[in-house]
């Protein structure tokens, strides 16, 4: 798994390549520093598969976020990854873009 972050002003856009799943989610965990941003853009275009670790990790940062009144917004998800998404109601959740 490969983690990239880039901030613009109050916006920190974090990109994650590769599988997040039981092995890779503690490395994605420890990646997913939000700091001072207002914003944090997830960009998931280069994961294919996601298990119910990387859900977890999703529901907990967007509470974070919540918590800090800044906001949370999952891009570019695949389509299998945005399948299990529907499936479990994080779509409902979860600010997707």
């Amino acid at each position: 798994m490969e983690i990239k972050t880039n901030t613009d002003g109050s916006t920190l856009t974090i990109s994650v390549s590769g599988r997040v799943d039981t092995v890779t989610a503690p490395e994605l965990e420890a990646g997913l520093k939000f700091g001072d941003a207002k914003q944090v853009v997830l960009d998931l275009a280069d994961v294919p598969y996601m298990s119910s670790a990387g859900l977890r990790l999703l529901l907990t940062a967007h509470k974070t976020m919540m918590a800090k009144g800044g906001e949370l917004k999952i891009a570019n998800i695949q389509p299998t990854v945005k399948e299990v998404l529907d499936i479990t109601g994080f779509s409902d959740i979860l600010n997707l873009v």
